[in-house]
């Protein structure tokens, strides 16, 4: 969703291929390649192009997985799960008896976190999330305080007057300020997102800006006299940018043997055919899911509903009816100039049809056969078959 609008360092040149992470069967190999053959079921995360059917990646992106796990669970599981458990236990080294504030709880990497905490005991977590998620988040049983993001931070203090251990932040702006305020003596805040920035449909600096000015400007010598720690974490520069391949997949080992333990199993919100994908990001910018979205490229799209005919505007309506009226006087004024000059049309056939009756002497045979002159010229079989000859310019019936 970032890299769509551009609020990214460095996005890509358009056209491309999104998407960070993929799963199948490797359907060729390099001529170098080792500990990798065609079949085996890997994982991938790929500098975007993800959202393919055939996807080349560099094999110290990829990853295998274990044969219980299908497609797409592996595809779910691992970015989200790499970035929990990083900020879980290499940057925050979380320890029983914590507090942590989560924001976006509801989200792919919040319900990865959520899970990844539990199996520390007796840590208390107060997630953030929209409200309209509250209901569903709160039948996992898995989240201690569940808290509206509108005023999270009053919310905070009625529970706790001291504030929280740790503070995972994937929003930035003033939420940086607001989240620092809330941390005890030797608490630590952790951003790793800024989503915040995403405010509409397309890129907007005003947001980017406003973002980076409403965040303060912390020096080391006040973390120092308030015995508080700010870190960062960025999955993208630490794979792609910093050589992080090796320490990321010894992370993914660790995460594949949690799932196998039972431990954790990633939120599939939904899956989706790749002809989707636009419905599938809108659902994720609204903040509308609980979990991962998934891209299924084996799915069927979903039928697509008729475009409803657009209504007129008052102006187009007005000037239809007044067309609509001028073309039914001309049709009236047609009807009536037609039916006159057909009747006189008429009137002068029949006048011209009489003379030449007189003048050819056209006659109708009658029951008796004698003939009489009629005022129509009309020839016609009677019940004698006696004919009479048509008169000039008369149709024979």
């Amino acid at each position: 969703l970032m890299v769509r609008l551009g609020a990214i360092d460095s996005p890509p040149k358009t056209p491309t291929i999104l998407g960070f992470e993929c799963a199948g069967e490797i359907e060729a190999v390099g001529e170098e390649v080792e500990g990798f053959k065609v079949g085996d079921r890997v994982v991938a995360l790929p500098e975007f192009r993800a959202w393919s059917e055939l996807v080349a990646v560099p094999t110290k992106y990829v990853y295998h997985i274990p044969e219980e796990m299908t497609f797409q669970d592996a595809a779910a599981i691992v970015m989200n799960y790499l970035v929990a458990y990083i900020l879980i236990f290499d940057l925050v080294s979380l320890r029983e008896g914590k507090s942590m504030l989560l924001h976006s709880v509801g989200g792919g990497v919040g319900q990865a976190i959520v899970q990844l905490v539990r199996t520390v005991p007796n840590v208390t977590i107060f997630g953030v999330c929209s409200k309209s998620k509250h209901e569903a988040l709160a039948a996992t049983g898995l989240i201690d305080h569940l808290i509206d993001r509108t005023d999270y931070v009053n919310e905070v203090r009625k529970i706790t007057t001291e504030g929280v251990d740790i503070v995972m932040d994937c929003l930035c702006g003033e939420e940086c300020n607001r989240g620092y305020g809330l941390l005890k003596p030797m608490g630590k805040y952790i951003l790793y997102g800024s989503s915040n920035v995403v405010t509409g449909e397309t890129k907007s600096f005003f947001s980017v800006a406003r973002s980076w000015w409403q965040v303060d400007k912390v020096s080391p010598i006040k973390l120092f006299d308030e015995n508080k720690s700010l870190g960062g974490f960025n999955l993208r520069h630490l794979l792609y940018q910093q050589d992080g391949s090796e320490y990321v997949r010894s992370t993914v080992d660790k995460i594949f043997g949690l799932w196998k333990e039972g431990k954790i199993k990633p939120v599939v919100d939904s899956a989706w055919a790749l002809e989707d994908v636009a419905e599938a990001m809108q659902k994720m910018h609204d903040r509308k899911n609980i979990g991962k979205l998934v891209l299924d490229p084996s799915m069927e799209p979903k039928p697509k509903p008729a475009t409803p005919a657009k209504s007129k505007s008052k102006k187009q309506a007005s000037e239809d009816k007044g067309g609509k009226k001028d073309k039914e006087d001309d049709k009236k004024s047609g009807e009536n100039g037609g039916g006159d000059e057909k009747k006189e049309g008429d009137a002068a056939e029949e006048a011209k049809t009489n003379g030449d009756a007189e003048e050819g002497g056209a006659a109708q045979v009658n029951g008796d056969g004698a003939a009489e002159k009629k005022e129509e010229p009309v020839a016609a079989t009677n019940g004698d078959a006696t004919e009479s000859a048509p008169s000039p310019g008369i149709a024979t019936i």
